[in-house]
């Protein structure tokens, strides 16, 4: 077996960084805390770890900050942030700039298990059937994707990175329609055959116009056509324009 997982959890709260710790220590991970993120870079430079468990507001340099330092000096590290509430817009700007995801308070050990879990699987993989998200797509890397409609309502599905680092997909929640959804909260929940909940966040603000009765009681159309017919519900957007900016679109020459 190779070595354990290293990973970092950064807060300036000595009883959060334990809180996450503990809920790290059933698995066989190496967890270490720092209690800034001048003190979390300098653990970064002396060993790089495999994820980087931080909050997004801190004192001093914040958690963004540290993202952007991390993703630059040593972009193999998977960087999971922390949020309340009140900071989802830019948790969701921390995807778009390299995070690999976010998780809101309150959270539960499993919920953070799972979410770690899906990081490391997403840092050892690699692809071998070339699937990527097609141009005019946008995305929250590795979680959903949105594309705008000729009609101005919004498509919203899988993003096929997610898909690929969880267990085989046993069901997927979805929302009802007329249901309102804000950037950045949960709008489906995707269950693994190992029972864990992966949460997909909703790319855009909007009320759900439509779900997909396709992939109901067929969730393969969403393993094998993430971006086609396994898109998951149709939205009424309510501030599009704003939306966009937070999220990475996809061009004919880059992929998400």
């Amino acid at each position: 077996m190779g070595e354990p997982a290293r990973i970092l959890v950064v807060d300036d709260e000595l009883p959060v960084c334990k809180s996450v710790s503990s809920a790290l220590a059933v698995e066989d991970y190496t967890v270490d805390i720092a209690l800034s993120a001048e003190e979390a870079l300098e653990k970064q430079a002396e060993s790089p770890y495999d994820i980087v468990i931080t909050d997004l507001m801190m004192p001093g340099l914040g958690g963004m900050e540290l993202l952007r330092r991390v993703v630059s000096e040593k972009p193999a590290t998977k960087v999971i942030m922390i949020t309340g509430y009140p900071s989802i817009r830019s948790a969701v700007e921390a995807t778009r700039l390299g995070a690999f995801d976010y998780i809101p308070k309150p959270f539960t050990p499993d919920e953070l298990r799972s979410l770690v879990a899906r990081a490391l699987k997403s840092k050892r993989y690699h692809e071998t059937q070339k699937i990527a998200p097609p141009p005019g797509i946008y995305c929250m890397p590795e979680n959903s994707w949105a594309s705008v409609e000729k009609d101005g309502t919004v498509r919203i599905g899988v993003h096929h990175l997610l898909l690929r680092t969880v267990d085989r997909v046993i069901s997927i929640e979805l929302p009802e329609i007329g249901e309102m959804r804000y950037q950045g909260e949960a709008c489906a929940k995707v269950i693994d055959s190992r029972g864990h909940i992966h949460k997909l966040w909703a790319p855009v603000c909007g009320v759900i116009s439509k779900i997909s009765e396709q992939i109901k009681d067929d969730y393969s159309r969403v393993i094998s056509d993430p971006y086609g017919e396994g898109w998951l519900m149709l939205v009424a957007p309510t501030d599009l324009e704003t939306d966009l900016k937070n999220l990475a679109e996809v061009s004919s020459e880059t992929e998400a």
